[in-house]
């Protein structure tokens, strides 16, 4: 295996797991202010944004990192679709345990959708 691909990949995969954190973040000041309403609908709704912007973060984090490099511009809807499934995916998977637990599934989920393209688009 190439190391110079394999550290690029943990590279990319590291400042997309970033963006992805902070977009997180951004999340969760939202829902935190929007909690002091006290209505359900408003926290139903950014709770099923969470998957979505955390996943957001992680497709902006690759999508600069790919104008930056140059290398192939990809179309930002198949960049996004990798995250949002792996943290729709991790944030399902946790929520029964505590809704509070979703940020480590949708964290780690996103870091491994991000990684997996790049090894798929490096087979490929």
């Amino acid at each position: 295996m190439d190391l110079g691909w394999l550290m690029g990949a943990i590279v990319r995969t590291a400042f997309s797991l970033l963006c992805g954190g902070i977009s997180y973040f951004i999340w969760m000041a939202a829902f935190l202010l929007a909690s002091r309403l006290d209505n359900p609908v408003v926290e139903a709704f950014l709770w099923l944004l969470a998957p979505v912007e955390t996943a957001l973060g992680f497709a902006v984090g690759v999508a600069i990192l790919e104008r930056r490099t140059g290398k192939g511009i990809t179309n930002f809807l198949r960049i996004f679709i990798w995250p949002l499934v792996a943290c729709t995916l991790g944030a399902v998977a946790v929520y029964w345990f505590g809704p509070m637990l979703i940020v480590f599934s949708m964290l780690a989920a996103g870091a491994a959708s991000v990684f997996l393209r790049e090894v798929l688009l490096r087979i490929k």
